[in-house]
């Protein structure tokens, strides 16, 4: 029996009818190579804060798929930034507090 007639396309679509022809659209090691290609092709802006939470976002997937030192050196670098925030926050508020009670 055809695959059309139990309700599935005979051809696969999108990136398995374009660059992964012979790949299993099923497969999840197809579909994670898939969504890697995707990753790699997309080009949005990160002049917005859209892209910039997306730059976010993609980091943070990608530290989370990380083990060993690798995930060790994403973990350190997140903890500098929000020490790096946490200490200009510190630094706006005592010189607010400071310019009010003069």
């Amino acid at each position: 029996m055809a695959r059309a007639e139990h309700g599935e396309p005979d051809e696969p679509a999108g990136r398995f009818a374009d660059d992964l022809i012979g790949l299993d659209p099923h497969d999840p090691e197809a579909q994670a190579f898939a969504a890697h290609l995707d990753r790699m092709q997309h080009c949005g802006s990160r002049a917005t804060v859209e892209g910039m939470l997306q730059g976010v976002d993609e980091f943070a997937q990608s530290a989370n798929r990380l083990r060993g030192e690798r995930r060790l050196l994403a973990v350190v670098v997140v903890a500098l930034i929000l020490l790096g925030v946490a200490f200009t926050i510190w630094n706006a508020l005592v010189f607010m507090v400071a310019a009010f009670s003069v």
